[in-house]
């Protein structure tokens, strides 16, 4: 996933969707909250390592580091700017 149009559409659509089903009562909130934390514990990971092993930067093996506290930061420019 090197085009960063896309990476953003892969990590703000689904988010977009989970937030606009609570809203209109589509979901409940015990619901809304299992899916907002898999979004950020069980998507954001596999997405995020999966951009930067695809960048180079990690290996497809070690995706799942992104999990660790202060990865996100670490890799913050390569994420979101490139």
């Amino acid at each position: 996933m090197r085009n960063l149009f896309l990476y953003y559409i892969a990590i703000l659509l689904p988010l977009g969707i989970t937030i606009y089903l609570y809203v209109e009562a589509q979901i409940g909130f015990t619901v809304f909250l299992i899916l907002i934390i898999a979004y950020l514990l069980i998507y954001r990971t596999w997405v995020d390592g999966s951009r930067l092993a695809s960048k180079g930067i990690i290996s497809k093996k070690d995706r799942w580091k992104m999990m660790l506290p202060g990865m996100h930061m670490k890799h913050f420019t390569e994420l979101y700017l490139r």
